[in-house]
């Protein structure tokens, strides 16, 4: 019996280091991607949106075609062709899985976008409409192969800035059974003829970092000359359709109903992937009986 016990023992620990030598592989392989990635940093022009990003030493900048490839790549997200850009914290580099983070950047030129609307908002009612029709949207989720979504609450309640023209709140979500609710910390900086969107993505125990280091983001972002929200034209001007309150609830969702809003938020759902290593490392540990990540 004891020469079976030897080899049990013997099987376990080649299996275990089979499983080291695979994280191995794909920590250099995940590494080898992020050192072929190309970080802008100081004032950065943000292609497409009219606008420019005066980076402070905390951040750094990554392109469209960059952006996509962190996105969709190394975080397992569906291909989206609008995002223009991505902040990357330097404080939080993008491979550390469990710390690392990273501000999504949109635009929309749905047209201007009148504020009048911002300072009559509920925002407590409008949470609970958002959180019924996110709970009512999940048989179709599951549906389409995508995890459970429950909208938890505000993180940080949405926040109007009439003087610079810029809106900013937090939701705090839950992703099927996952372990950690996920954070997903929003700003809207409206320009002439639409809006940009920044979105950061991290786990709910970053929210402190999250919301001090999102308040520089406010800073440093501005429309250029002729773009910016005073220089708005009403007699040539397009006018969106929407106000402030659509932007929280989601411009999309206003649009073409919530559930494609949500598709969008799978980006909140990050998690490293590459192809093929990983499945390696999580077949042995399921083998193991251990948990896989």
């Amino acid at each position: 019996m004891s020469k079976y016990i030897y080899l049990f023992v013997a099987i376990v620990a080649l299996l275990l280091g089979t499983s080291a030598v695979a994280d191995d592989a794909a920590a250099s392989k995940v590494q080898k991607f992020i050192d072929g990635l190309h970080f802008q940093s100081g004032t950065v022009t943000v292609s497409g949106a009219h606008a420019s990003l005066a980076l402070t030493p905390e951040f750094r900048y990554l392109d469209a075609k960059d952006s996509q490839s962190v996105l969709e790549r190394l975080w397992g997200n569906p291909p989206d062709d609008r995002v223009l850009g991505m902040l990357v914290p330097t404080s939080a580099p993008l491979s550390d899985e469990k710390n690392s983070w990273a501000v999504v950047i949109t635009y929309s030129d749905d047209g201007h976008i009148s504020d009048d609307d911002a300072a009559k908002l509920d925002y407590d009612k409008m949470l609970k409409d958002m959180q019924s029709e996110t709970h009512d949207s999940n048989p179709e989720r599951k549906k389409q192969g995508y995890p459970e979504l429950e909208l938890v609450g505000w993180a940080q309640k949405p926040h109007y800035d009439a003087s610079t023209n810029k809106l900013y709140w937090a939701k705090e979500l839950a992703f099927g059974d996952a372990h950690e609710h996920t954070l997903n910390y929003d700003i809207r900086a409206l320009g002439r003829g639409g809006y940009l969107s920044l979105n950061a993505v991290a786990g709910m125990h970053q929210l402190p970092m999250v919301e001090s280091e999102m308040q520089k983001v406010l800073a440093m972002t501005q429309f250029d000359a002729g773009a910016r929200y005073a220089d708005f034209n009403a007699s040539t001007d397009k006018v969106a359709a929407y106000g402030i309150g659509a932007l929280v609830v989601g411009a999309i969702a206003a649009k073409a109903g919530l559930f494609a809003k949500l598709l969008v938020l799978l980006v909140a759902a990050k998690k490293f992937i590459v192809i093929g290593v990983l499945a390696v490392v999580a077949g042995v540990k399921k083998f193991l009986g251990r948990k896989s990540q």
